[in-house]
């Protein structure tokens, strides 16, 4: 994994360009030039509220390049909607970059990156990095429906191979897209982020194709920094990853609980024990 290497840092940043992609799929671009070099595959930041009347929010760096960072969010409540109202010139604090994120080996000449709605935020420096090594890359994008498959297009024109799925067959194949993945040629390496049945399913293929995959799992954080330990999920306790506190147990499970927001958010499939 692309480990936190202690850059995290608050970020005064200032709001750019702010459009909407879909109906409440926001894409906000910061004037965040700390953040933007600091920044790798797969990290987020909390961002905060500017009212501090509800609590930071976890939202992937989609954008990362000179002076510019830029997350791209569904609407989902209240601290997605404040954030969602703010305008070009406002002021945004963020903490971040947080986590460890994707491992873009430079070994990798054919890999498979598989989104599930909002999780297309945390999978396009992945993308860059991967092409900017050489490989080829294929980008099974599933939503719900056409209009949720946003920026499927700055993918392609990156260099992506596309192969989209939606729920109700507007868009590319009707069905989920990890059943694109399951009939697909095998690509070398798998690079993950959606919903957790999505995860669950991308997992078995890996496993069953001997696949390696890194899977950036999506959760709620209530701190973002490790302290409530209210994101835990069950890891193999040989995993690199392992926290060292709490310590294990000898003769105990091999199973230790790693946080997702501080461990991960992204774990090697094969060291998954949910």
């Amino acid at each position: 994994m692309a480990t936190s290497d202690g850059t995290a840092a608050v970020h005064a940043t200032t709001v750019l360009e702010r459009r909407e992609l879909a109906p409440g799929v926001i894409h906000m671009s910061l004037d965040a030039p700390q953040l933007a070099d600091a920044t790798r595959p797969g990290q987020y930041v909390m961002a905060i509220p500017p009212s501090a009347q509800t609590a930071a929010t976890a939202l992937a760096v989609y954008e990362a390049e000179g002076k510019r960072a830029s997350l791209l969010f569904f609407v989902t409540g209240k601290r997605t909607q404040e954030l969602a109202e703010l305008r070009r010139g406002d002021r945004l604090d963020v903490v971040g970059p947080l986590g460890n994120g994707f491992q873009c080996m430079s070994n990798v000449r054919d890999a498979a990156i598989v989104a599930g709605g909002v999780g297309i935020a945390s999978v396009l420096l992945c993308a860059h990095a991967l092409l900017r090594n050489g490989a080829r890359v294929r980008l099974f994008y599933g939503a719900r429906t056409a209009e949720l498959l946003v920026d499927a297009q700055r993918f392609a024109d990156a260099g992506c191979e596309l192969v989209v799925t939606t729920d109700d067959g507007s868009a590319g194949e009707r069905g989920f897209v990890t059943d694109a993945l399951e009939r697909a040629q095998r690509p070398q390496a798998i690079y993950a982020c959606g919903p957790t049945p999505m995860l669950r399913t991308v997992a078995r293929i890996a496993t069953e194709r001997d696949i390696p995959a890194q899977l950036a799992l999506e959760e709620t954080f209530g701190c973002g920094i490790g302290g409530c330990w209210g994101c835990v999920v069950p890891i193999a306790g040989r995993s690199a990853q392992a926290p060292s506190f709490p310590p294990a147990v000898r003769g105990g499970s091999d199973v230790v609980y790693a946080r997702i927001c501080r461990e991960g958010p992204v774990f090697l499939a094969e060291e998954l024990r949910w």
